[in-house]
């Protein structure tokens, strides 16, 4: 981080809790400070299940990833709010199965924008990975600029994981995800999990967020969920809590979390 120009750098404002590297605390990654650490902390502390739920969500993601390169024959995702990089991103489940696939992250955060440059890099000589640096309540600045990488002709594959909360608006949402689809070719995807509000200790562990100085997060009911998802059809099993989402094995556990995969007619 010692290379950062000065103006991103003040842009960081590393005392400040932030949604991204306290994402990266409950994960497990080192790519956090101190103000992140302590509202982590506080929320884990009424709401253990959110460590389960950030290290879960990336399994969904890699599990919906891989089928949409390995079964659905998708080769363009375009990865909306991405977040920092961890282990098992986008590009690299998809490109292990389809080392041609192309992915484009966006993402408006500064930090994720010095990450995603340095390891957000694609895994394979016939693939490619780039990166927009956006705001997801602005689709048409993020498709003009994924159109640079991506062919609107051919399906892409639309995720937003479990970052919508942050519009606290449903109709907002529905229509960010419902504009950032329609311009796609038939045979499209979207890729959506968010927060439930399905246990009273979810709803309690969102509140001590915004106690702690982090930001708001509204979480919404399943159906509230699945509501983005109109026009669309989904595939097997449906919106369903994200560990029951073809999962690897038989004892997935619940978690308050919903998620889906939906195909674009």
């Amino acid at each position: 981080m010692a290379d950062l120009d000065p103006e991103l750098a003040a842009r960081l404002q590393f005392e400040v809790p932030h949604a991204a590297r306290i994402w990266n605390y409950w994960m497990g990654g080192k790519d956090n400070f101190q103000a992140d650490r302590a509202a982590g902390a506080a929320v884990a502390e009424v709401y253990p299940e959110i460590v389960v739920m950030a290290r879960q969500s990336r399994r969904f993601l890699i599990r919906a990833v891989r089928h949409l390169a390995a079964e659905a024959g998708i080769r363009q995702f375009l990865d909306v709010g991405t977040g920092l990089p961890t282990m098992q991103n986008t590009h690299e489940v998809a490109q292990r199965v389809a080392p041609e696939s192309r992915i484009v992250y966006v993402d408006n955060d500064p930090m994720v924008l010095v990450h995603a440059r340095a390891l957000l890099a694609s895994t394979t000589l016939e693939g490619l990975t780039n990166y927009v640096h956006a705001d997801y309540h602005d689709p048409e600045k993020i498709l003009a600029k994924a159109a640079e990488a991506l062919d609107f002709r051919e399906p892409v594959a639309v995720m937003f994981m479990g970052v919508l909360g942050y519009e606290p608006d449903l109709d907002v949402v529905r229509s960010i995800v419902g504009r950032m689809l329609e311009p796609l070719a038939s045979g499209s995807h979207l890729v959506l999990w968010d927060g439930s509000d399905t246990s009273p200790a979810v709803v309690d562990g969102a509140d001590k967020l915004v106690e702690s100085g982090g930001a708001p997060y509204i979480l919404r009911s399943p159906e509230q969920l699945a509501s983005c998802f109109e026009g669309l059809t989904m595939v097997e099993p449906g919106l369903v809590p994200i560990t029951r989402w073809r999962p690897d094995d038989s004892d997935a556990e619940h978690i308050d979390a919903y998620g889906a995969v939906a195909r674009k007619p």
